[in-house]
C-alpha cells in the first residue's frame, strides 16, 4: 500500500527539464495527463514523449503552457496536428520497431508513466493494450508511475510487471479509450474484395484502423485457417479470430496465437482480450522488426497511403510537408511480408480526394496517383519497398518492375478522367514515351 500516491502526488515528481516517457494510446495515463498542466507555473521545459495520444490534454494544447511543456511524438492524432502551429509539439522520425531504442541513444527518460491492470496475488500487473515501447522506457526511466484501473484487460505476452519494478501507483477508474467500428463505403469494400482476392487460405495477415481495413477483415470471413501476426490487433482482426477464420494453425512461430504490439478498438474487442492467452501483445522491437515478420511464410500486409506518385513512391504520414500522422510501421510490415516465403505487400488508397481548392475556395477532387508529391512530403515508403498498390479500380503490380511499366500500371489504376493527363505528365517527365 505504500506505492499508491495521488495524481497530485505523481505530478510532484516532474522537475524543469524533466524528460516524461507516456504510454501509447489507449494506454496512455489519462488522469497524469490531463492534469500535466495544473504545474505549469513551477516547471519550465518538460518534454513530454509519447505515441498515438487520445486525449487532447492541456498542457500541449493550450499555448500558454508553451515555455513550461512540449511534446515530442512517434505517431500524431488530430490533437497534434493542430497543436503543431504552435511550435509546442514536433515530430520524431522512426520506424515504429526501432523507435524506443534509437530515443533511448538520444534521451534517456526520467519518468515513465503508462496504465496497468490491479496486481494480482502475486504482485504481478499486465501493461494491457501496448508493449510498442513501454517495457523498455519502463526498465529506463529513473521513476515509474502506473495508473493502474480495473477497466483494464489482463492480457499475455510480454506485457507483465512485477510491482517491484515501479515506483509509484495511482488508482483510477476510467474507461479504456475506445475506437468505433468503421463502416466500410462502397469503395473500401471495393478495395477489400480485390485484396481479399489474392489471399490465400493460411496466410497471416497485418491489419490497420479504418475503412479499408475493416473492408479487408470482412471480404477475409470465407478465408480459413489465416495467422495474425500485425502491428495493431482490431475489432476487424478479432472479429476473424471469433469466426473461426484466424485460428493461426499454419503458423511458424507463436503457432495458435495472434501476435501484436497493441491494441485498439471496441469494449467487445477487450472484452475479448481479457485473460484470452491465445492474444499475445508483445515487444514491438520484436513484433514490427522485418526479419521477425518474415519467419511466418506467406505473410501479408495490408495499409494505406495518402498519395503516390508514378514512380511508386508513397507518402503515408504527411500532406506536404505538414505532419499528418507517422511512418508507424508501414516500412516494417511491408518489408517484412516481402522478405516472408511467399507473403505480399499491399499499399491502398482511394484513387481521388476531395480537396478546397485555393483558387476558388470550392472544393474539388483531384488525384491521389501524382507526378510528384507534394513539395516537402515525407516518403513513408520508398518506391523500392512498394509491392502492390490497390485502388478501387483495381491492383498495380509494382514488385521488380521499371519506372516506365510501373508508371503505366499506376495511371491504369487512377481515375478514368486523370488518366489522360497523368500520360502527358509522365510524358513530360520522359518516364514514357
Amino acid at each position: 500500500m505504500s506505492k499508491y500516491i495521488t495524481v497530485e502526488e505523481a505530478l510532484s515528481y516532474v522537475k524543469s527539464d524533466n524528460v516524461i516517457v507516456s504510454a501509447l494510446g489507449g494506454a496512455e495515463p489519462r488522469e497524469f495527463l490531463t492534469n500535466l498542466h495544473t504545474i505549469a507555473k513551477r516547471v519550465k521545459n518538460v518534454t513530454v514523449t509519447t505515441c498515438l495520444p487520445i486525449e487532447p490534454a492541456e498542457y500541449f494544447c493550450d499555448e500558454k503552457h508553451a515555455d513550461s511543456f512540449k511534446m515530442d511524438g512517434w505517431f500524431y492524432t488530430a490533437s497534434m496536428r493542430k497543436a503543431q502551429k504552435s511550435g509546442m509539439v514536433s515530430f520524431i522520425p522512426n520506424h515504429l520497431h526501432l523507435a524506443a531504442s534509437k530515443r533511448l541513444k538520444y534521451k534517456q527518460p526520467h519518468l515513465f508513466v503508462g496504465t496497468a491492470t490491479l496486481p494480482d496475488k502475486h504482485g504481478f500487473m499486465s501493461l494491457g493494450i501496448s508493449n510498442v515501447y513501454e517495457k523498455k522506457m519502463l526498465a529506463s526511466a529513473d521513476l515509474v508511475i502506473l495508473e493502474v484501473n480495473p477497466n483494464y484487460p489482463r492480457t499475455f505476452g510480454d506485457v507483465e510487471v512485477y510491482i517491484d519494478d515501479v515506483d509509484y501507483l495511482v488508482k483510477t477508474d476510467y474507461p479504456v479509450p475506445t475506437l468505433v467500428d468503421t463502416e466500410p463505403g462502397e469503395k473500401d469494400l471495393q478495395i477489400g474484395k480485390f485484396i481479399a482476392e489474392r489471399i490465400e487460405d493460411g496466410s497471416c495477415i497485418q491489419l490497420g484502423i479504418g475503412g479499408i481495413p475493416n473492408a479487408v477483415a470482412h471480404s477475409l470471413m470465407g478465408k480459413k485457417d489465416l495467422g495474425i501476426h500485425t502491428e495493431m490487433f482490431t475489432s476487424g482482426l478479432m472479429k476473424l479470430v471469433k469466426a473461426g477464420v484466424a485460428t493461426g494453425k499454419h503458423k511458424q512461430q507463436q503457432i495458435g496465437k495472434h501476435v501484436a504490439a497493441f491494441a485498439l478498438g471496441t469494449k467487445e474487442l477487450y472484452d475479448f482480450m481479457d485473460d484470452n492467452p491465445s492474444v499475445q501483445i508483445l515487444d514491438g522491437h520484436w513484433t514490427n522488426d522485418p526479419y521477425t515478420i518474415s519467419v511466418n511464410d506467406k505473410q501479408v500486409s495490408i495499409n494505406t497511403t495518402i498519395e503516390i506518385d508514378l514512380t511508386g513512391q508513397c507518402a503515408s504520414e504527411s500532406i506536404g510537408h505538414i505532419q499528418f500522422s507517422g511512418t508507424g510501421g508501414q516500412a516494417d510490415t511491408a518489408i517484412g511480408a516481402q522478405k516472408s516465403k511467399n507473403g505480399r505487400s499491399f499499399i491502398a488508397l482511394y484513387a481521388t480526394a476531395m480537396v478546397k481548392s485555393k483558387e476558388t475556395g470550392e472544393r474539388e477532387e483531384i488525384s491521389k496517383i501524382v507526378p510528384f508529391l507534394k513539395p516537402g512530403a515525407a516518403v513513408s515508403l520508398s518506391r523500392n519497398d512498394v509491392d502492390m498498390v490497390v485502388t478501387e479500380y483495381g491492383i498495380a503490380e509494382l514488385q521488380g518492375t521499371s519506372i516506365a511499366d510501373r508508371v503505366q500500371r499506376l495511371i491504369a489504376i487512377a481515375h478514368p478522367k486523370f488518366r489522360e493527363t497523368l500520360q502527358k505528365e509522365a510524358r513530360a517527365l520522359d518516364y514514357i514515351k
